[in-house]
C-alpha cells in the first residue's frame, strides 16, 4: 500500500509542475504526453486496485504481492518526472533549444519504460487477486483466463478492447507519433518569428545558431559558430593520444570529437551518425569544419565512461556479480534497444564491444541502473582500433574467418548479435571472456573458430545463461535477432520483477523458455520480427501476447476452462463486461482464425483482413477445452526441459549437449 501511496503522491507533484507549463520552452507537447501518460497509468492501475483489492486487505501478503511491481513504476515515474522539472528549469532559450530539441528521450525512454511496465503492475494485481481466499475467487479466475483467450491475440482487437488499460488506444498512440513533430514545429515557427521581429532582431550569433537549429541534419556548420561561441571552454582530454574532449557550450557540457583531416574523408560517418536518433544510440548533435576542410569538430552528448571501465569498477572480491540481476538485464535491454534501431535502419556495428558501450548514472536513487548508448558504429574498420588485450574474444567466428582469410569483412545483424552475447557474459559475471585462458592471438581466434566459449559459473541463472548461448551460436542462422531478443528481455525483466529475490538459491525459474514463445510467436503473428522502426505503443500488446502463451504453455487457462465445467459460469456473465460486446461476433469468427498481423497504425481506420494458417483455421472456439498434450514442458537451448517452478533450486551440474548437431562443440559444455 506504501509504494502505491508514493505512486499517488508523485502523480500529483507532477500535475503541481504542469501548472506552469506555460513557461516549458522547449519540448512542452513531449512533457504534456508525458504528464498524460503518467496520469493515464496511476488511473489504470487504481481502478484495477479498487476492483480486486480493499483499502485494510487481509491477508497483507496481497499488498507484499504488489510491492516490487509498483516500486518499479514508482521509479519510472520519478525518472520522468526529473525530465519534466529539466524542460521548465529556467534559462537561456538558445541553451535550451541547442541541447533537448534533438532528444527523444521522452517517447524511446521514459514511455517505453512506462509502456513496458504497466502490464507487468496489471498482471501483479490479478496474480494477486486469484490467490485470495474470496467466495468470487472462482469468477475472478474465470474472467482473467477469458481475458487471455487466444482469440484475444489480435493488435487490433487488444487496442479496441484494452487500450486504454494498456496506455495503447488508438488516440494515445497518435500523439506518441506526432508529439516530437509538433515540437520540432513549435521549435521552426519561434525561430521564424525571432528573425521576423523587429523590436529585439537577432544578433549576428544568434542567427548562426538559428541556422544550426533549422538546417538539414548532418550539414556541416562554420566552426566559429562553435569555438567563437563567448562560453566555449575546452575542460579537459579523455585519454592521452585521444581526439575526444570534453567542452563547455551554451552553458551545457558536451563532448566533442576533434579531428584535424580532409573532411571529405568524415562526410559518410558524419551522415550515418547525425542521421540516428535514439537514446541507445551516440548522435553527432552538430558537425562543424573550418573554411578550408581541414579540421572538423562533432558535438556529442556527455556520458560518464565505457561500460568495460564500469564493470571494471563495480566488480570486486565482496561480490559475486558486478550487477543486481535486474540491473544487468535492464542495461542488456538497452543496449539490445539502440542495436535493433540500427539494424533498422540496415546499419550494422561491427565492432559491438564493452569498449564501444558508454554509460552514467542515471540518477543518485536510481539503485545502480545506467543509461547507455552504443558509439564505435558508422566509422571504417581504420578507425575502430581501441585498444584492446585481445579484440578477437568479441568477433564472430565468421568475422575471424574472414580476418583470417584477407578478403575484407562483410558485417552482418548476426555477427552483431554474437558480440552482443559476449558482452552478455561479462555483464553477468563480471568476467572478461575467456581471460582465463592462456591463449591469445591467432591461437584464440583458432579456438573461437572451433566453437569454444567461455564457461558461466554455476550461480548464473539457467534463463540468462541460455539467451546469452543462443546469441553466441556457431551457427549464425541460429542467432535470433535484435527485435526478439528486445521482446524475450522485457519479459526476463517483468519475471525479475515478479520474483524479485533471485539471489537466493531456492528461488523459482521461468516455467517456459521464452525464446519457445518467441518462435511459436513469430508462426501466428505476421511480421513480429519486422525490419522498420520499432514501435514503442506496440510493447504492451507484445507482452500481452507472450502472457497468453505462457498461460497457455503452463496450462492456466485449461485448468481455469476445466474448472468451468458444471459450475457457476452463467452466473459471472455479469462481471464479464470488458468482454460481452464481442464474445458472440468472436464466436461465429473463430474457425476463421487468422495469421495476426501488426502492420496497423494508430490513424488507420481499416483493420487488416484475416488470413487462414496454413490453409486451416489456427485457433479452437472460445472456451473449449484443449487437450493436455498442448502444454508439455518446452526443451531448452541445450536439449533439457526447462525447470518448471516446481524445482525451487539451482543445481551445479554439467549440461552436455547429448548428441551434437554439425554446429554444436564439446566446448560449448557449461555450467550451469
Amino acid at each position: 500500500m506504501e509504494q502505491f501511496l508514493k505512486v499517488g503522491e508523485l502523480i500529483g507533484s507532477l500535475k503541481a509542475l504542469m501548472v506552469f507549463q506555460d513557461e516549458i520552452q522547449v519540448n512542452r507537447r513531449q512533457c504534456g504526453l508525458l504528464v498524460d501518460a503518467f496520469d493515464l497509468a496511476f488511473a489504470s492501475v487504481a481502478e484495477e486496485l479498487r476492483t480486486h483489492f480493499r483499502f485494510a486487505e487481509k491477508p497483507a501478503a496481497k499488498w507484499r504481492a504488489l510491492e516490487h511491481p509498483l516500486k518499479e513504476l514508482y521509479r519510472v515515474l520519478c525518472e520522468g518526472e526529473q525530465y519534466v522539472r529539466r524542460c521548465l528549469e529556467p534559462g537561456d532559450w538558445w541553451s535550451k533549444a541547442i541541447s533537448r530539441h534533438c532528444n527523444t528521450d521522452c517517447v524511446e525512454f521514459h514511455l517505453h519504460n512506462l509502456l513496458w511496465c504497466v502490464p507487468v503492475v496489471l498482471e501483479a494485481i490479478e496474480n494477486a487477486a486469484e490467490s485470495a481466499d474470496h467466495d468470487d475467487l472462482h469468477k475472478k479466475k474465470l474472467i482473467f483466463s477469458k481475458k487471455y483467450e487466444r482469440e484475444w491475440m489480435d493488435p487490433n482487437l487488444f487496442q479496441q478492447k484494452l487500450g486504454k488499460s494498456y496506455l495503447t488506444s488508438q488516440d494515445f498512440c497518435s500523439r506518441l507519433d506526432s508529439a516530437w513533430k509538433e515540437d520540432s514545429w513549435i521549435l521552426s515557427e519561434t525561430i521564424a518569428e525571432r528573425r521576423l521581429s523587429t523590436t529585439n532582431p537577432l544578433t549576428k550569433q544568434e542567427n548562426k545558431l538559428a541556422e544550426l537549429l533549422v538546417g538539414p541534419r548532418g550539414h556541416l556548420h562554420p566552426s566559429s559558430v562553435l569555438v567563437g561561441s563567448p562560453d566555449y571552454q575546452v575542460r579537459r582530454r579523455f585519454e592521452a593520444g585521444s581526439n575526444h574532449k570534453e567542452v563547455q557550450w551554451m552553458g551545457e557540457s558536451y563532448v566533442v570529437k576533434h579531428a584535424i583531416c580532409d573532411v571529405e574523408a568524415l562526410m559518410n560517418e558524419i551522415s550515418i551518425l547525425s542521421s540516428v536518433a535514439h537514446p541507445n544510440v551516440m548522435q553527432y548533435l552538430y558537425s562543424f569544419a573550418d573554411e578550408e576542410r581541414t579540421e572538423c569538430f562533432m558535438v556529442m552528448e556527455l556520458m560518464n565512461k565505457d561500460l568495460s571501465s564500469h564493470i571494471r569498477e563495480a566488480s570486486s572480491s565482496r561480490r559475486k556479480v558486478p550487477f543486481p540481476l535486474l540491473v544487468a538485464v535492464d542495461t542488456m535491454l538497452q543496449i539490445a534497444r539502440g542495436m535493433e534501431y540500427l539494424h533498422s535502419k540496415k546499419i550494422y556495428h561491427g565492432d559491438l564491444n564493452p569498449l564501444n558501450i558508454l554509460v552514467k548514472t542515471r540518477n543518485p536513487s536510481a539503485e545502480g541502473f545506467l543509461h547507455v548508448k552504443i558509439t564505435g558504429f558508422g566509422l571504417s574498420p581504420a578507425k575502430k582500433s581501441k585498444a584492446m588485450a585481445n579484440p578477437c574474444i568479441w568477433h564472430s567466428p565468421e568475422v575471424l574467418t574472414q580476418q583470417q582469410s584477407g578478403n575484407g569483412l562483410n558485417l552482418t545483424d548476426k555477427a552483431d548479435v554474437y558480440s552482443f552475447g559476449m558482452i552478455c557474459f561479462e555483464l553477468l559475471t563480471g568476467k572478461v571472456p575467456f581471460e582465463d585462458n592462456h591463449l591469445q592471438g591467432d591461437k584464440m581466434s583458432k579456438n573461437i573458430r572451433a566453437g569454444e566459449r567461455p564457461l558461466f559459473p554455476c550461480q548464473c541463472p539457467k534463463y540468462l545463461t541460455n539467451l546469452t548461448r543462443r546469441c553466441w551460436h556457431s551457427d549464425s542462422a541460429h542467432r535470433p535477432s535484435f527485435a526478439s531478443i528486445c521482446r524475450v528481455l522485457r519479459y526476463i525483466k517483468r519475471f525479475l520483477v515478479m520474483h524479485p529475490d533471485q539471489s537466493l538459491p531456492d528461488m523459482p525459474a521461468p516455467a517456459v523458455d521464452y525464446f519457445d514463445m518467441e518462435s511459436s510467436l513469430s508462426k501466428i503473428v505476421s511480421n513480429w520480427a519486422r525490419r522498420d522502426d520499432p514501435r514503442v505503443w506496440e510493447v504492451p500488446f507484445q507482452m500481452y501476447a507472450y502472457r497468453v502463451l505462457e498461460r497457455e504453455k503452463t496450462g492456466v487457462n485449461m485448468k481455469d476452462r476445466t474448472s468451468e465445467s458444471g459450475s457457476e459460469g452463467a452466473s459471472v456473465c455479469g462481471d464479464e463486461n470488458v468482454f460481452n460486446g464481442i464474445l458472440d461476433d468472436t464466436l461465429s469468427n473463430s474457425t476463421d482464425s487468422v495469421k495476426l498481423s501488426l502492420e496497423s497504425t494508430p490513424d488507420r481506420n481499416k483493420k487488416t483482413p484475416t488470413k487462414l494458417l496454413n490453409g486451416k483455421a489456427n485457433m479452437q472456439p472460445l472456451g473449449q477445452n484443449q487437450k493436455t498434450g498442448a502444454f508439455l514442458s518446452p526443451r531448452g537451448s541445450c536439449g533439457q526441459s526447462v525447470k518448471r517452478n516446481s524445482e525451487r533450486q539451482f543445481q551445479p551440474v554439467v549440461m552436455s549437449s547429448g548428441r551434437r548437431t554439425p554446429s554444436d562443440h564439446p566446448s560449448e559444455t557449461e555450467l550451469v
